[in-house]
């Protein structure tokens, strides 16, 4: 018999909600290594010849269990929050609770078979964690500047030591993303790829191959959008409703923050940008339409240069 298997992820517990026929079993694991192989047995327990796990994108909270399972031989469905929450919508669901939402995310992976999700190489994850900290840090960096201006001086020394110590960090970790991405054949092609883009450096870089390393897992360039959060979202209803287009955001967030200065960059020297912004100019678009426009655009030619493995050539648009 066929089950699907519904996982709530926390930092420190993971609820479980196996999906039977029309019957619930539920469990709660810890979420590290121990509570991964808890899980593993139990299942094994279960009486089913095939098991379907779906949890949802919750960053590195649920990377270890996804990874886990999948490792043994699980196929393993990792969705976009938004997608459980419309559906829990259609359900007209009351309850907002873990075991709650384990069963709820069962049920969507019963209903609607998600796509498997398989985990990126272990250089990719050693990468993703390098730029994970990075803007950790360099989030910690700004509220100390912010700070810092107002500070009295009992503690502006400590603010001051404390920048110091940050701006030495982050140059160290750069250098290691650096370093990390010369020691990997592919990913130093990859990077002299997107290096070739007017508009992409070098911080780009690095989040670019941390999410978009692996082109093939997108049918296209619209797909891409979709999953940085780029898509236009248009609001029109019969005549009277004609609400104003705004893009998704529903998306990668930080790859889609990560888009906005070299796309204004790429509007002034990247000969298909610039020709692209320059008849929105001449429709009259407003500047921030314009922007977003540019970084959507920037964002087809990074995967279109990874999916051929062709260097930019400003001849084709």
């Amino acid at each position: 018999m066929e089950a699907d298997l519904g996982l709530d992820v926390a930092k420190r517990k993971v609820d479980v909600a196996l999906l039977v026929g029309e019957k619930f079993k539920t469990k709660v694991f810890s979420n590290d290594a121990t509570g991964f192989r808890a899980l593993t047995a139990w299942l094994a327990t279960q009486r089913v010849s095939t098991t379907r796990v779906c949890l949802e994108a919750t960053g590195p909270y649920g990377e270890a269990v996804a990874t886990y399972l999948h490792d043994h031989g699980y196929r393993v469905s990792v969705v976009n929050p938004a997608q459980i929450k419309a559906f829990a919508a259609t359900l007209l669901s009351r309850n907002k609770t873990d075991r709650a939402d384990a069963r709820l995310i069962a049920r969507f992976s019963a209903l609607h078979r998600p796509p498997a999700w398989r985990p990126p190489a272990l250089e990719i994850r050693v990468l993703q964690a390098l730029v994970r900290r990075l803007e950790a840090l360099q989030d910690m960096l700004q509220q100390e500047q912010n700070r810092l201006p107002t500070a009295e001086p009992a503690v502006a020394g400590a603010i001051a030591r404390h920048l110091e110590f940050l701006r030495l960090e982050i140059a160290q970790l750069r250098q290691q993303i650096h370093e990390h991405i010369d020691q990997h054949p592919g990913l130093r092609h990859q990077q002299t790829l997107l290096a070739s883009i007017p508009g992409i450096g070098a911080a780009t870089i690095a989040q670019i191959l941390t999410f978009l390393s692996q082109p093939g897992d997108f049918g296209s360039a619209r797909q891409v959008t979709a999953f940085v959060g780029l898509s236009p979202r248009q609001h029109l209803s019969g005549s009277s409703v004609h609400g104003r287009t705004h893009i998704s955001k529903t998306g990668h967030a930080s790859l889609r923050k990560a888009f906005y200065m070299p796309a204004l960059v790429a509007w002034r020297y990247n000969p298909i940008v610039r020709a692209f912004c320059a008849r929105l100019e001449a429709a009259g678009k407003p500047r921030m339409v314009i922007a977003v426009a540019a970084m959507r655009k920037l964002l087809h030619i990074v995967y279109g240069v990874l999916k051929s493995g062709q260097p930019f050539n400003p001849t084709i648009a």
